[in-house]
């Protein structure tokens, strides 16, 4: 059951990278984990770019200290237009002290932002490394396409999920979100956090959520749909975003999640789908804050 939280003024969009990817069989000293990538309108015309990142805790060294049990590893996030010549990057660094080790199945999830200028010619990077064992790391890499948001078309961000009532996580504008790689989704409930563009404040315009399994020969028969309607609260740039709750947890299995946006008195609609996965995590998930360590401009080099 989807249940509709109050509305909130913001602006997002996004597309899978190294999304659920199935990891080649890895050398002894890799370090595989998950990842999506999400992006955002920025309020100065580029484009928001944020990573979720997850790693199973078996994969890193446990560390004990004071008697407690230490978990700690390095983000890199990386943007480079092969057109432009230019590069974006941040480095951040993940750590959490528990009192006793993790399950090895435990997932530990961060997030990081970077922010560029929307281009068809960039190059995505992330790299983990175990902080207490140098050397030890991942490296993905892809073509990643980032969109631009300006214009005036009726627009949607990509669809971010997240687990729900999240005191700390990703923020933006008022939301925030416990942000998990779509890959590796548990089975609970979950929050899902969109943006409209250019829907004027005041126009009446409707919303369809459908969740279609994809692992059922009937699944588009069979997918769930839920409808809601309402008047534009949104900002002076036509940007609105909305925050929903998805009340009762998935199968295992692979679904299309799309989001459908009717503006009721210009006639116009938008679209955006995503492919989620979920797995079970039954051994849980926590979510560490990530901190920066540094953050590379427009026109450094790697």
């Amino acid at each position: 059951m989807l249940r509709g939280l109050v509305p909130i003024l913001c602006i997002l969009a996004a597309t899978p990278a190294g999304n659920g990817d199935t990891p080649l069989p890895s050398p002894p000293r890799a370090l595989p984990f998950f990842y999506d990538l999400y992006t955002f309108r920025s309020d100065g015309g580029g484009t928001t770019v944020v990573a979720a990142v997850a790693v199973p805790v078996r994969r890193l060294r446990a560390e004990r200290i004071d008697r407690r049990v230490r978990y700690r590893f390095d983000v890199r996030f990386v943007l480079a237009d092969t057109a432009r010549l230019s590069v974006f990057s941040t480095i951040d660094s993940v750590f959490v002290s528990v009192p006793r080790a993790l399950p090895g199945q435990h997932l530990l999830h961060t997030y990081v932002e970077v922010e560029a200028q929307p281009s068809a010619t960039t190059l995505q990077r992330l790299i983990v490394t175990d902080a207490a064992r140098p050397g030890r790391g991942q490296l993905y890499t892809t073509p990643f396409i980032i969109p631009d948001y300006s214009g005036t078309d009726l627009m949607l961000s990509d669809i971010a999920f997240g687990l729900p009532d999240a005191k700390t996580g990703w923020s933006r504008r008022g939301v925030t979100l416990a942000l998990l790689p779509t890959s590796e989704f548990p089975e609970s409930s979950f929050d899902v956090y969109y943006e409209i563009y250019n829907l004027p404040s005041g126009n009446l315009y409707e919303t369809e959520i459908s969740i279609e399994p994809l692992d059922d020969p009937d699944g588009e028969d069979r997918a769930v749909r839920a409808l809601f309607s309402g008047e534009s609260a949104a900002r002076a740039d036509g940007s609105l975003g909305e925050l929903r709750r998805v009340e009762s947890a998935l199968p295992k299995g692979r679904y299309r999640f799309t989001v459908t946006v009717r503006d009721m008195v210009s006639g116009r609609t938008a679209a955006r789908s995503r492919l989620v996965q979920v797995r079970g995590w039954r051994s849980g998930t926590t979510l560490v804050l990530a901190m920066p360590r540094g953050v590379g401009r427009r026109g450094n080099k790697e």
